[in-house]
């Protein structure tokens, strides 16, 4: 009953918060989809598989609720599917911006009910939701982004991640070159595939837009990259619809 009555708090605040934003005529609503032929998260090959993955969100004077999806195309990776919800808030200009985030990440091929909200040392077992916070700084005049992000719940570990990225443009391209690292985990260290302080996550992606008609572009980019803990290369391609 209690996990019930919260599910249907958390629509009435949901409803409330799109029917004012709609109201006043300020909300954004952002729906899409890209298809990938892999599925590689900071520098980690997840589910080895070509995937779909949906988007639905929506912002509201620098709020933003929404959710992301991935789903593999093999069933046999199928473990990897991931549903993804997050609360965001944002603020500043064209030449800087600030964005902390609250993300819980889900997998619901992992045996575990959606409801069980479980800490990762509840004698019941561990629950089906691992709680991120993170915050990221976009500079628009150097250009440069910083960004970090901390397990503050249902990690053993409390697994963090860290990311810089220079983006620039050559041609009709968007390149950004990124460099991200994971603190590494004694508690935890499958996580992020580490124990100490590691680069994982290393490479560059590009992107542009193809004109389809007068109406209509595709964007596409591709990702080419290394995980130097691992020693292993990744390159991913992928197309937003």
């Amino acid at each position: 009953m209690k996990k019930i009555t919260r599910l249907l708090v958390m629509f009435f605040l949901l409803v409330l918060f799109v029917s004012s934003a709609a109201a006043q005529e300020k909300v954004e609503l952002s729906a899409g989809s890209d298809i990938v032929s892999r599925y590689v998260w900071r520098g980690l090959d997840l589910g080895k598989s070509p995937a779909f993955q949906p988007a639905l969100s929506i912002n509201y004077v620098g709020v933003e609720v929404g959710v992301w999806g991935s789903y593999t195309f093999n069933e046999t990776a199928s473990a990897a599917n991931e549903i993804d919800a997050w609360i965001s808030y944002t603020i500043g200009s064209e030449t800087f911006s600030a964005t902390a985030i609250i993300t819980d990440y889900y997998f619901p091929n992992s045996g575990i009910k959606i409801g069980n909200f479980n800490n990762y040392d509840d004698p019941n077992g561990p629950g089906a939701h691992t709680l991120e916070a993170g915050l990221s700084l976009t500079f628009g005049t150097l250009p440069l982004s910083l960004a970090g992000y901390y397990n503050f719940y249902n990690d053993a570990g409390n697994n963090a991640y860290f990311q810089i990225d220079f983006p620039f443009e050559v041609q009709d391209y968007e390149l950004n070159l990124f460099c991200g690292a994971a603190k590494g985990s004694d508690k935890n260290p499958g996580y992020y595939g580490t124990q100490n302080f590691d680069v994982i996550n290393f490479g560059v992606t590009a992107s542009r837009s193809i004109k389809i008609s007068d109406e209509f572009s595709l964007p596409v980019f591709v990702t080419c990259g290394i995980n130097p803990r691992i020693e292993q290369a990744f390159m991913v391609a992928g197309i937003s619809l």
